[in-house]
């Protein structure tokens, strides 16, 4: 029970990691990713078919992942289409293409090599990549692109008195959050041995959801992880998902579940329920407005 958790919440926090930097870092909502997790999955389910190496197909998925990535931060970028819809249309279009690729909407590799037939428990190649890709990312945001990056969504008129053009940055970081995202479905897809095409459902919002508990438990502490909380919110998102399931609720509860799980982790990142009444409602009559200057 508890290692199930921890191996799906780990390679969800690949996803969540992915997420972080459109969500946080560019304040893009790109709803692009709810395509591209099971666009992972499903050339990974195809090419280990046809006899491909596990880890090759990994980096495939990444690449098909990156190329959808392209094709959002193109349609907001250069044809001026807001974020949200952009992100939308490009995950109505890979619906079309994940079935194209598999040829039906679900297959299963049950039989096939995966990055997990090795004698290697499950559990260690699992952490052992989201630690990688964390890693990865924080050498990233030390870099000068990594800067220039988190500038362009705190402040892009700055970065554009700079002289650079803040519309490839977004194209960038969206087809790198897309590659990550597309390696977390590569990844459960071999996890799990089969590919379907309605398994991104609801990613965008579990990663949202990871990403705010995670921030919500790391607020207290004096030092800011930044993709920590990535990590930590998604292991725990699904333990608090495995608690709800075993606690009795059916699994057909399992969207109303996370609606609420995100509502209770937005109601705790924002402080509580703090209603401030300093008299801001007058209730009858006319507020009385007195000068302090005397004539």
């Amino acid at each position: 029970m508890i290692g199930g958790v921890l191996e799906q919440g780990f390679i969800f926090s690949i996803m969540a990691l992915g997420v972080y930097i459109t969500y946080k870092i560019l304040n893009f909502p790109d709803m692009s990713v709810d395509g591209t997790f099971p666009l992972g999955a499903s050339v990974t389910a195809m090419l280990l078919i046809k006899g491909a190496d596990p880890v090759f197909a990994c980096v495939i998925s990444i690449i098909a992942g990156m190329a959808a990535g392209l094709v959002t931060g193109i349609l907001h970028v250069k044809f001026k289409i807001t974020n949200l819809l952009s992100g939308i249309l490009v995950m109505l279009g890979l619906y079309s293409i994940n079935l194209r690729i598999m040829g039906k909407s679900n297959t299963p590799f049950f039989t096939e090599k995966t990055i997990f037939s090795a004698n290697v428990p499950s559990i260690v190649v699992i952490i052992s990549l989201a630690l990688v890709v964390k890693v990865l990312l924080d050498i990233m945001f030390r870099t000068k692109f990594g800067f220039i990056l988190k500038a362009t969504g705190d402040n892009p008129t700055m970065v554009t008195t700079l002289g650079v053009d803040i519309g490839m940055i977004k194209i960038i970081g969206i087809m790198i959050a897309n590659g990550i995202v597309a390696l977390s479905g590569s990844v459960m897809a071999q996890y799990q041995r089969f590919s379907d095409v309605g398994m991104g459902t609801g990613v965008m919002v579990m990663g949202l959801a990871s990403i705010i508990m995670g921030e919500s438990v790391l607020k207290a502490l004096p030092i800011r992880f930044s993709t920590s909380c990535a990590l930590l919110g998604s292991l725990f998102y699904k333990g608090s998902i495995a608690a709800a399931l075993r606690a009795g609720l059916p699994a057909t509860d399992l969207r109303l579940i996370t609606s609420v799980i995100v509502i209770a982790a937005l109601v705790i990142y924002n402080g509580g329920l703090k209603m401030k009444l300093k008299g801001s409602f007058n209730l009858g009559g006319v507020k009385t407005v007195t000068n302090s200057k005397s004539v």
